[in-house]
């Protein structure tokens, strides 16, 4: 009998403000071609900067495909590393979208916990990332921005249960190539894959 493959969804986001070229999109669409291996159904989507989109978007992806983690990436105009985010969080969403829309309550979900957690070590799976040897700098951060990348980020926590992570990437050329982050993204997946396998192996193995 065949072994049915893992599915594995990977967000970039569309063109906004002075990003007419969103560096985060790039960067998936590079995955894409590398893949993640013939055991892993990789799922790409570019999502525009909407927040009503993503509040519809991400349920949708998650029915549809069933994915055993959801990663987000987005582009920070700051960040001079491949930037692992530990948290998303609820409230503080004042910056309008490309739809010059921001939500009423200026936040992700109506009495929804402040700051929600990815249920994946983001410590563990930075160093392992870096223990690659990409020539990549890899970085861990707790504030994804209050912007879309944040909405987005708490948006899937809550709704896969801790099992999403968020990746902020540099801009093109600010020091990497799309090659280059490509590479950075594939990696960090698969050490989660294999991290969640783990964790799995030692709950069956508490179980049996």
């Amino acid at each position: 009998m065949e072994e049915q493959k893992i599915a594995v969804v990977v967000t970039g986001f569309g063109p906004f403000g002075e990003h007419t070229v969103n560096a985060s999109w790039v960067a998936v669409q590079e995955l894409g071609k590398l893949g993640l291996g013939k055991e892993v159904d990789l799922h790409i989507y570019e999502i525009p900067v909407e927040y009503q989109t993503v509040q519809r978007l991400i349920p949708a992806l998650r029915k549809k495909h069933k994915p055993k983690v959801i990663v987000h990436v987005g582009v920070s105009g700051m960040a001079t590393a491949v930037t692992l985010e530990k948290c998303g969080h609820n409230t503080g969403y004042q910056g309008l979208d490309n739809c010059e829309f921001c939500p009423g309550t200026q936040c992700c979900v109506e009495g929804g916990p402040e700051c929600l957690h990815s249920v994946i070590d983001i410590d563990t799976v930075c160093k392992r990332a870096a223990e690659a040897c990409l020539d990549v700098q890899f970085t861990v951060s707790t504030d994804a921005g209050r912007y879309l990348c944040d909405f987005t980020y708490y948006t899937s926590l809550y709704q896969s249960h801790g099992r999403s992570v968020f990746i902020h990437v540099p801009p093109l050329g600010k020091p990497y190539t799309a090659i280059q982050l490509g590479q950075a993204i594939q990696t960090i997946i698969k050490v989660i894959l294999d991290m969640l396998e783990q964790s799995e192996d030692h709950l069956n193995c508490g179980h049996s």
